[in-house]
């Protein structure tokens, strides 16, 4: 599986709407013209409906049967009106446009009409890095900033209910740290330890989990047979579960900036997948996104 599969795998399924908050951006809706040329999905755009019918008219999609403009008078009644359209079944997907991430988060935490199932929310991206033989996910990147073992629980329970919508049978998860061994004194490898014995006892189903393992035995089977680690996850790794928001970003942007990897990235953990791609990602990023977001749907 890679994200080229993922998307050609995302035009096959039946039509999903995606309702994009804060629409009335160029990058965004070029995103949005090559998700609707590809017949990955159709769109609700919320938004200033000038603004958006403007770029919409750039990019020759202002006829278009999968495009439909919904004004908005600011940037939270667009996010609301987003939101509101996936709680009520108008939509399949939410995702963010041109709008803060605390401004759409508001809403979909929002008791009356948000998307919250109750646990965690976290972010999962998905990478293509060149020379590696398949796709790899990591997370949280960002969303949670120093997680504790319960939000570690549901962010691997986020990760592996995505993987396994998508067709990865029983995903393999290693939670990361500086040693593969458990030292008292870094926390991140006690929570490692006790993630992997809840997997064992079933606390934590449809996945392996092993670990503490460092980066490089967790995605490498040379390293980690020269290191003599005998586990199912080591060197095979299909979740990269950090320990914390700064690995999490240092990781997601080494693999983009130095390593040339492709990304496709959402929020997990909601009543539906949602589209949260930083401004500066382009709009191939947003589309792969839309991907995951919509194979995810098909649980």
């Amino acid at each position: 599986m890679n994200l080229n599969n993922l998307l050609k795998e995302a035009t096959e399924q039946t039509n999903k709407v995606v309702a994009l908050a804060a629409a009335a951006d160029e990058e965004v809706i070029e995103a949005v013209r090559m998700a609707v040329n590809q017949k990955l999905a159709s769109f609700i755009l919320y938004g200033d409906e000038k603004q958006i019918m403007s770029i919409l008219e750039k990019k020759d999609l202002t006829h278009s049967e999968d495009v439909r403009v919904v004004h908005s008078s600011d940037d939270k009644d667009s996010c609301k009106s987003a939101v509101t359209a996936v709680r009520n079944g108008e939509a399949d997907v939410l995702m963010k446009g041109m709008v803060s991430t605390s401004t759409i988060l508001k809403e979909v935490l929002n008791k009356e009409y948000g998307l919250r199932k109750g646990k965690s929310l976290s972010h999962l991206a998905a990478f293509d890095v060149p020379g590696y033989d398949r796709m790899i996910f990591v997370t949280d990147s960002g969303m949670n900033i120093a997680p504790d073992l319960q939000q570690k629980v549901d962010i691997v329970n986020n990760a592996v209910e995505v993987a396994t919508s998508i067709g990865i049978k029983t995903p393999k998860v290693a939670p990361l740290a500086a040693v593969e061994v458990i030292n008292p004194s870094m926390q991140a490898t006690l929570d490692a330890a006790a993630l992997s014995q809840m997997s064992v006892r079933g606390q934590i189903k449809n996945c392996v989990v092993d670990g503490p393992l460092a980066l490089d035995n967790a995605i490498s089977a040379k390293s980690a047979s020269h290191k003599g680690i005998k586990s199912e996850v080591a060197g095979f790794a299909d979740i990269l579960l950090v320990p914390s928001i700064e690995v999490g970003n240092a990781l997601y942007k080494s693999l983009v900036y130095f390593a040339n990897a492709k990304v496709g990235g959402i929020i997990a953990g909601a009543k539906a997948p949602i589209v949260l791609t930083s401004r500066s990602d382009d709009a191939e990023s947003k589309v792969y996104s839309i991907a995951l977001a919509v194979s995810s749907t098909n649980k």
